[in-house]
Formats: structure tokens, sequence, C-alpha cells
């Protein structure tokens, strides 16, 4: 049975429960008639220049891809509603605030983000921190 989704901003940031996934994750661009089919893409995004694949390393490289980006996965284990506002602004200002970049994938139940895999235990710890710090907020 799902969860239902929370919408509210305080309570999102205070549930996030951030989880990091093992492994490397990469991002990859290849041309629309390439043949996906043996690629166990975690996402795959259409873009006029081709399809973004991300997928774990391993793949990545017995499929010959080109790497353009090294990540870590953390997904945010709170379910998030899809219309929910400033959660995305919230956790990424949070990283940004570290120096960590961040890419965003919003799944149906979940969201996802993508740090540089060298980042990965700092990145870990900046939303720990803002989960514990929004549940201090909301007990005052």
């Amino acid at each position: 049975m799902l969860n239902m989704p929370i919408s509210n901003l305080k309570e999102l940031l205070c549930t996030i429960e951030p989880i990091l996934n093992k492994g490397v994750y990469v991002y990859s661009s290849v041309p629309f008639d390439f043949d996906i089919s043996r690629l166990k893409p975690v996402a795959i995004f259409k873009e006029l220049e081709g399809l973004t694949i991300i997928t774990d390393e391993h793949n990545a490289i017995e499929s010959n891809l080109d790497i353009l980006f090294r990540a870590a996965w953390i997904t945010l284990n709170v379910q998030s509603d899809l219309k929910a506002v400033g959660l995305t602004a919230a956790f990424s200002t949070a990283l940004g605030d570290a120096d960590i970049s961040c890419n965003v994938v919003a799944g149906a139940f979940h969201d996802h983000i993508f740090v540089p895999s060298e980042e990965a235990d700092k990145a870990m710890e900046v939303l720990l921190r803002l989960q514990r710090e929004s549940k201090q907020v909301l007990n005052k």
C-alpha cells in the first residue's frame, strides 16, 4: 500500500530520509537510433541532441558509452507530492552552499539526486543536516 504523498514543505524537509545508493552512476548521451535494449538505465530523457542515459558505470563501460558525468545517486525516501513547492529549491540550495552540484530527477514517488561521485559523503552530511535542522525548527 502506498503512503499519501506529502506536499507540506516543512514536513517534507523533516522526513527527507536521504539514502545513498551503492555504486557509481554515469550520464551519457546516445543517438536516437542507438540500441538501448542491452542497457539497464536508471533514467532516459529525450533531448534534441539525442537520448540522455543515466546508468551504472560498469554498464556504461561495457556498452562503450561516452561518460559525461560520474555521480553518486541519492534517493530522498520521503514520498513527495509531484506538485509540492520548494523541496528541490531547499536541498539544491543546501548542496550549493556546500559547493556541491546536483542533478535532480523526480520519479513518481521520490526525488533522486545525482552528485559528483567524490562528493557523496559530503552531500549525505548536508542532506542529513538539512533534515535535522528542519526538525529542530518544527519542534520550536
